[in-house]
C-alpha cells in the first residue's frame, strides 16, 4: 500500500481525482458525471433510456392526477418497449394503445417508437403529451384541449 493509500486506510474521500473533459462527443467524464463516495447511484447521467421515458411519463401523469381522480373510468398506465405487431403490419407503428379486459382499462405506451420519432428531450415530451392526452381524451370522451394543464 502506498503512503497516499496509507491514510486514507482504504477509503476514498472528497472529489474524485482526474480531469473532466468531454472527448470524442461522449459528453462529460470524471468526478461529475460518475457515481462515487460523494454521489448517489441515481445521477442523472447514469439514468438509463428506458428510466428517463419513465421519469418523463411519471411526470406527465402527475399533472393530470385531478382529472384522473374526477373520472369515472379509472386507467392504468404501462410502458412497454414496443408493440407486438403482425409480421404483414404495414401502417405507422403507434404511439400507444388502448385496451380494456373486462373492467378494467389500460393505457399502453411504446418507449421505442416514441423516443425513435423525437429529435429533442422536448419533442419527446410534447409526442409523449399529445399520446396520452389522446387516448385518454377517447377514453373518458372529452375533447384532449380540455384535459392539458398546460394550456
Amino acid at each position: 500500500m502506498t503512503s497516499r493509500m496509507r491514510h486514507l486506510r482504504g477509503t476514498v474521500s472528497g472529489p474524485r481525482p482526474g480531469r473532466m473533459r468531454g472527448r470524442r462527443g461522449r459528453g462529460r467524464r470524471g468526478p461529475l458525471a460518475l457515481p462515487g463516495p460523494l454521489t448517489s447511484g441515481s445521477v442523472p447521467v447514469h439514468r438509463t433510456p428506458s428510466e428517463r421515458f419513465d421519469l418523463l411519463v411519471s411526470g406527465v401523469l402527475r399533472a393530470l392526477e385531478r382529472h384522473f381522480e374526477a373520472e369515472s373510468v379509472a386507467v392504468d398506465v404501462v410502458v412497454e418497449d414496443v408493440p407486438l405487431l403482425p409480421s404483414s403490419w404495414s401502417d405507422p407503428i403507434p404511439h400507444g394503445a388502448v385496451v380494456q379486459d373486462g373492467t378494467a382499462t389500460r393505457l399502453v405506451l411504446y418507449r421505442v417508437p416514441l423516443t425513435r420519432r423525437a429529435a429533442s428531450a422536448e419533442e419527446l415530451e410534447d409526442l409523449v403529451w399529445s399520446a396520452v392526452l389522446t387516448h385518454l381524451a377517447r377514453i373518458w370522451d372529452l375533447d384532449p384541449d380540455d384535459l392539458d394543464p398546460r394550456r
